[in-house]
């Protein structure tokens, strides 16, 4: 299942992300989430295109109940690039409540996600209704990309190689 958002149309929902903005919106909700910084034998992080607001992103989406968080990130990452991964560790849990998340339908979360390290196991690169494009880019191209700020924040984690995760 997908974790894109839809209104009561069925529509696709657009999102628009503030970060450290006084003009943004109070949040509303809080969604666990996953996701992950995947890399490729090259030591190049996987990317998506968001289609909800044409950004680069990590892999990743919200919890569905019944589910842990590392199935989620699994499952999360599947249905966004069309590979399978395996967790190698925890990079942090990413809550700062001057990240939110509005969306068209009123709803505005605060972001709560919980990022992991990966690696791919198995699959072919493909897009889904929530990423046009399907990417592994090195690290020192990440500046020409159009990537939130609380997403660099997660790969720049990630490179760091800390034992321990950070919270944020």
């Amino acid at each position: 299942m997908s974790s894109r958002r839809r209104g009561q149309s069925g529509r696709a929902l657009s999102r628009r992300d503030f970060y450290n903005d006084p003009a943004a919106p109070l949040a509303n909700n809080i969604v666990p989430a996953a996701s992950a910084v995947v890399l490729n034998a090259d030591n190049q992080i996987l990317l998506i295109r968001r289609t909800d607001n044409g950004r680069w992103s990590i892999p990743g989406g919200t919890m569905e109940p019944g589910e842990d968080i590392a199935s989620c990130c699994i499952r999360e990452v599947e249905e966004e690039t069309g590979f399978i991964i395996q967790l190698s560790r925890l990079i942090g849990i990413y809550s700062d409540p001057n990240h939110v998340v509005a969306y068209d339908d009123g709803e505005v979360r605060q972001s709560f996600s919980i990022c992991f390290a990966g690696s791919i196991v198995s699959g072919t690169p493909r897009t889904s209704s929530e990423s046009s494009e399907v990417a592994f880019v090195p690290s020192g191209q990440l500046k020409s990309y159009d990537i939130h700020p609380s997403i660099r924040q997660r790969i720049e984690d990630c490179l760091a190689n800390k034992t321990e995760p950070f919270i944020r």
